[in-house]
């Protein structure tokens, strides 16, 4: 009975929440930077405690003064994320595809690019997740992308590279690193070097 009474008596805010709530939190928070409800101070501060949560009473609490995106019911574990502020498709072709300055990188990014040059500046970009999955479907168009000290590359999973080359001058493929990006799938054509942000007036 006393074993029962004990189970019973849990309050839900106290149950462990996994890493697919704590994403789905982050995601919230990022939408609601970009509906100018809290800053970047604000995303950055609260992003780092719902990654650090470990019940759902601390998770939740990032949430509550945001209107429209609190779970009011804090018993029940966030639904399965549908935001899709959590993946960011980047598409061009004939032209150049940059993203560099203070953009918001969500847990997935997939990019599309023909005939053209892409390049991916993190050096400054706020990264909302450990781990960021980045999708290559690149033909004849070089990929460059910089990454600054501390973050590390994995670029084991792309499946296809063909009549191109990939480099990375970091030496930080597979190594330890946070935020990781973890790079797949193709590119056709064109050549992948991954730097780090050059000391100069130009980058």
């Amino acid at each position: 009975m006393g074993e029962e009474t004990e189970t019973a008596t849990l309050s839900p805010r106290d149950l462990r929440v996994s890493d697919e709530e704590r994403e789905h939190v982050v995601a919230i928070l990022q939408k609601a930077i970009g509906r100018g409800l809290i800053d970047l101070d604000e995303f950055t501060e609260r992003t780092d405690i719902a990654l650090a949560s470990r019940t759902r009473g601390e998770l939740n609490a990032v949430l509550v003064d945001i209107p429209g995106t609190v779970n009011r019911d804090l018993g029940a574990p966030p639904p399965k994320a549908t935001d899709p502020s959590q993946r960011l498709e980047l598409s061009a072709k004939y032209s150049s595809l940059v993203r560099n300055g203070r953009w918001i990188v969500p847990a997935e990014v997939v990019v599309h690019s023909k005939y053209g040059s892409t390049k991916l500046d993190f050096s400054d970009a706020q990264v909302t997740s450990p781990t960021v999955q980045i999708e290559l479907d690149c033909k004849w168009g070089s990929v460059e992308v910089v990454v600054p000290e501390g973050m590390a590359v994995d670029l084991n999973s792309i499946t296809e590279l063909k009549y191109g080359s990939l480099d990375d001058k970091t030496g930080s493929n597979g190594l330890p690193g946070t935020p990781r990006l973890v790079f797949t799938g193709r590119v056709h054509g064109g050549s992948v070097v991954v730097r780090r942000p050059r000391r100069g007036l130009f980058s």
